[in-house]
């Protein structure tokens, strides 16, 4: 009893200070701490935390780091080169500002689906966003979730082949790819593009009906926040045309599906097998095919600029440190979680949430992915720690129940997308400060296009998968 009541005050704690402001760093080696002192378990504060807390943040850097690394190292190419600048030009002269909430939405779904770092994608895109919303007269307050409809949903959960972390994290526990559930995946995140931007346009509409347009607001310092203005000063100091911005994009998606579909499935592993005896062939192909996608994308983008990079060591210096508190911030909660896994009141939990519905447990999953990615405030964060504590009883109640591992890793990814963006998400607070706004006056239409959205997504997708399985 005591070690339940631990384990919720702890998290009630972690979610409060996450949303003043408190790294994660030190609140999750710190909650994991108390909830074992609480749990009347004082001796094993110390031991729960250097080989139980480390232990799971070391197991899961082996894992994810390169994804990390590579994915943050493309996404700062890319704005450095001048290439998201480019789509995103390219794309709003196309649609015009009569489109402007269609036009930021699309230019955010092609580079996030590309591999670009949602945070990236924000910094690059707000002063464009900021521009055409004026021109366009929509009210400011609506640019926050156009920016997270485009970066946060459909391109970082639902779409095949997406190299977003969310969409690798399954990989070892189902021995999967990041094509799973492929036609799934497309309705769901289909359902969340159409459902969110008619949203955002009838909210358009009404406003424009009230007499509001984008109003007044002092945006001196507005889009700085966090080495934002490096981003937003590169839109007029370089020029790269639509189809060189879009090469290094499409690599990565196709090198990704042949790697996955034809080139691996044709080679013969058992030569490594022998050498490295403990190695799991099956779980590691499909982190192996983003891996070399994301190298491939980075070399050709630095080689396609040559002559043309204004500091490329400073670029990929920048670039690297860009992953560095992003996979400490996951595997820190991936620590905690460990912890709090390993505590007695736990398997009370653990079982409540596994027996939720025995027959099936497609929903189970999607509740515990979903709950965790709210209560650490991160999808990548809620997945790591459910997967890591449930992922092989929910591949063994999986198998018993018939349903491919496929389907899985889908319902998974797309639900962690659900309650991540409560108000204390770190995603969600840095957006509104890139864009210089308040929960109260964004966080309702956001609230609505990234959680109650993709939530009903999530619903379709288990229906349709529980009627006529993986497909």
């Amino acid at each position: 009893m005591f070690s339940t009541l631990a384990i919720i005050i702890t998290l009630l704690l972690l979610m409060f200070f996450a949303y003043r402001g408190y790294s994660v760093l030190i609140l999750a080696p710190i909650m994991a701490a108390l909830a074992v002192l609480l749990s009347g378990d004082f001796l094993s504060s110390i031991p729960a935390y250097t080989d139980v807390f480390m232990g799971a943040l070391s197991g899961f850097l082996l894992k994810f780091f390169p994804i990390f690394l590579l994915g943050a190292l493309f996404g700062r190419l890319m704005a450095d080169s001048g290439a998201a600048t480019a789509i995103a030009k390219t794309v709003v002269e196309k649609l015009g500002a009569s489109k402007a909430i269609l036009a930021v939405i699309l230019v955010c779904g092609i580079l996030t689906y590309g591999g670009v770092s949602l945070f990236v994608v924000a910094f690059a895109i707000y002063p464009i966003a900021k521009d055409l919303f004026k021109a366009a007269d929509i009210p400011k307050r609506l640019i926050p979730a156009a920016i997270a409809l485009g970066s946060f949903t459909f391109t970082m959960t639902a779409l095949p082949g997406t190299p977003a972390i969310q969409n690798a994290i399954p990989i070892p526990y189902y021995n999967t790819n990041v094509f799973a559930a492929p036609v799934l995946g497309l309705i769901g995140g289909t359902i969340m593009f159409v459902c969110g931007w008619l949203w955002l346009q009838s909210r358009a509409r009404k406003a424009n009906a009230a007499g509001e347009g984008y109003g007044q607001h002092d945006e001196s310092d507005v889009g700085g926040v966090g080495g934002g203005a490096a981003e937003t000063n590169l839109l007029s100091t370089h020029h790269t045309s639509f189809t060189v911005a879009m090469i290094p994009l499409i690599l990565v998606i196709i090198l990704n599906a042949l790697l996955t579909y034809f080139v691996f499935p044709s080679m013969d592993f058992s030569g490594l097998q022998t050498q490295f005896p403990d190695l799991n062939i099956a779980g590691s192909l499909g982190l192996w095919s983003i891996i070399l996608s994301l190298v491939v994308a980075c070399i050709v983008l630095i080689v396609m600029r040559l002559g043309h990079w204004t500091n490329l060591q400073k670029t990929i210096n920048r670039g690297t440190y860009d992953s560095m508190l992003p996979i400490f911030n996951t595997a820190s909660e991936v620590g905690y979680g460990a912890v709090i896994a390993s505590l007695a009141g736990f398997l009370l939990i653990r079982d409540s949430i596994l027996n939720l519905t025995p027959d099936n447990p497609l929903i189970s999953e999607a509740v515990a992915m979903t709950t965790l990615a709210g209560i650490t405030g991160s999808s990548s964060g809620g997945l790591s720690i459910a997967l890591s504590t449930l992922g092989e009883d929910y591949l063994r109640m999986a198998v018993a129940a018939g349903i491919d591992p496929e389907l899985m890793h889908r319902v998974a990814v797309m639900a962690a997308g659900g309650l991540d963006t409560l108000p204390h998400s770190g995603a969600v607070i840095t957006l509104l400060a890139i864009c210089g706004l308040t929960h109260k006056q964004s966080y309702l239409n956001l609230a609505m296009v990234t959680m109650i959205i993709p939530l009903i997504a999530v619903v379709v997708v288990i229906t349709l998968g529980t009627m006529f399985g993986s497909f």
